[in-house]
């Protein structure tokens, strides 16, 4: 019988937290602990080893999610334990998993099978609290606008202009779009309200940029919360809120400490949403591991389109980072689903389906060499009904570009089924790369928006609502033009339509408007319908989720 991810973890003992530490030369006095197996590392830590040398960065990516799953974290937990199982001295630095999805309809996110990081309920759940830190810290800037408000409205915002949301780490659809204030006076202004799932709110992208308590602080005062009747912007700091809001994530701040099943030491911290914000775990848990190991290995949301192009254009131009190689995830089951197979009939060996999904694995590495700049090896995450004549597809194609593919077994048999990937790794990251931007700072808002399209969408161009005509002129007159863009697109296809598969041509992508996150410090282009509060399934994963009368919980994967 086959375990689930949760009995697997169960079954393997942990070390203590202070033991894995001192594996990488943190001491005991270096941590704050949360019980035996967690802890919190100084943040400060990344100032006081500035002048010792770096590892090697390793970037994991994806194709284009489907369905299917593609395993993107699990072969990120498989590949930092088989550089482990080589020899070499690795960290992994993930995002911290949200509730809404974890009850909805991902279910857990610590990686599957042999490849995970434990204690893996912990961290699927409330973990060491940052995420209520973050909500925290938003409902009450929330909060403090309304009662300006309330009281005077020295500021003059204007009500019908507030641009700032309170958050909650569920999914529910029910608080997407609200009337609050009612009742009276002494209940406040009535006015239209909403609800985001915390992982989109400003604060985690924020959280996840900063690289000092002072730098959160400052980064939380630009907050544009919204407009006076002048037409204004009004922060954060208009309304002297950074302070408190700051002591509300005085330990959010400080990276977590947990393992892998195989005793690696992982960071996990932050998880900004990967549409509305730039989806990748904080500047100062990646920072920490290039400064403890020779490899350090992490993952950006969804595939190399958008969560590869945001940690390049926003996380690598704010922070200074630059990835030494990159790998690229497929699945054979994903590659036919983007060639047209339904799902239900992925178990049956169809070569056609692999080679018609090729093209957007073909796009995926196009970009990331080419535009990129960077080496990189596809590993496909392998699954017991994959043929050998569907793998000698893949080969094949990625032969034309001299991208080498290697299997990755990592659920099945964690770090041992990855020593050949994690040897790949080693020798691309020692290759000279050519790590390049997509657009430059000083590039107008609408022609970043033009490269990102056409260089790696592979669209013909982009086509601005009027609302957005508008909002890109504001936004250039108050100074925001130089911002990096963050595109708000569907994770399912390179164009801004889901049902769009492989890698369509021809297209254009319709802006529909464009927001600033002047605290994170980029635009948000949205387009389509994306949701910054997602909504349960018909079936949510929390069904299947419970707990016994000994403490033992069932049901997450």
């Amino acid at each position: 019988m086959v375990q689930s991810d949760i009995e697997i973890a169960k079954s393997l003992a942990m070390q203590p937290i202070v033991e894995v530490a001192k594996s990488i030369g943190i001491e005991e006095d270096e941590l704050t602990l949360y019980g035996k197996y967690k802890a919190k590392i100084d943040a400060r830590q990344v100032a006081k080893l500035a002048q010792q040398k770096d590892g090697k960065l390793i970037l994991v990516t994806a194709i284009s999610p489907t369905p299917a799953g593609e395993g993107k974290t699990t072969t990120s937990v498989g590949l930092v334990d088989a550089l482990s199982h080589i020899g070499k001295k690795a960290i992994i630095a993930l995002r911290e998993p949200s509730l809404g999805p974890v009850f909805g309809m991902k279910g857990g996110a610590a990686g599957g099978g042999h490849a995970q990081v434990v204690p893996m309920e912990d961290i699927n759940l409330h973990f060491t609290g940052d995420f209520h830190a973050i909500g925290a810290a938003n409902n009450l800037l929330a909060a403090l606008i309304d009662n300006h408000i309330h009281h005077g409205n020295s500021l003059e915002i204007d009500s019908r202009r507030i641009t700032w949301k309170r958050v909650v780490d569920m999914n529910d659809r029910q608080l997407r779009h609200i009337v609050d204030g009612l009742q009276g006076k002494v209940n406040g202004m009535p006015r239209e309200d909403g609800y985001d799932i915390t992982v989109a709110s400003e604060i985690m992208a924020i959280l996840c940029l900063a690289e000092s308590i002072s730098d959160l602080k400052s980064k939380l005062e630009k907050i544009i919360i919204g407009y006076n009747y002048q037409g204004q912007p009004v922060t954060a700091g208009d309304l002297k809120a950074a302070g408190a809001m700051a002591v509300l994530l005085k330990d959010a701040i400080h990276p977590n400490l947990v393992q892998t099943l195989e005793h690696t030491p992982a960071i996990i911290h932050g998880g900004p949403f990967a549409n509305i914000a730039h989806g990748c775990n904080s500047v100062l848990a990646t920072k920490l591991a290039l400064k403890y190991a020779d490899y350090a290995v992490t993952e950006a949301g969804f595939g190399a389109d958008l969560g590869a192009e945001k940690f390049i254009d926003i996380k690598c131009r704010l922070s200074g980072l630059r990835p030494d190689a990159v790998v690229l995830v497929a699945t054979i089951r994903a590659l036919k689903m983007h060639g047209g197979m339904a799902k239900a009939d992925l178990g049956k060996e169809n070569v056609d389906a692999v080679l018609a999904g090729l093209p957007n694995l073909d796009k995926h590495l196009e970009n990331i060499q080419e535009v990129y700049g960077l080496p990189v090896v596809v590993a496909i995450n392998k699954f017991p009904l994959d043929t050998e004549a569907e793998l000698d597809a893949v080969y094949q194609a990625c032969q034309k570009r001299q991208v080498d593919v290697v299997i990755s077994d990592v659920w099945e048999n964690g770090g041992a089924g990855g020593s050949q990937l994690a040897q790949k790794v080693v020798e691309l990251a020692e290759e000279e790369n050519h790590f390049s931007f997509v657009y430059d700072d000083k590039d107008s808002i609408e022609t970043k928006l033009h490269k990102i399209v056409t260089k790696v969408y592979g669209g013909k161009g982009i086509l601005l609502s009027a609302a957005a005509k508008k909002e890109l002129k504001s936004l250039e007159a108050l100074g925001f033009g130089h911002y990096p863009i963050c595109m708000a697109k569907t994770q399912y296809s390179f164009s801004d339509d889901a049902k769009k598969l492989g890698a369509p041509k021809d297209f254009v992508v319709t802006i529909s408007n464009l927001k600033v996150s002047a605290g994170a410090g980029f635009i948000v282009a949205l387009t389509g319908a994306i949701m910054t509060m997602p909504g349960l399934p018909k079936q949510p994963a929390s069904e299947k989720i419970d707990i016994d009368a000994d403490g033992n919980i069932s049901g997450l994967f």
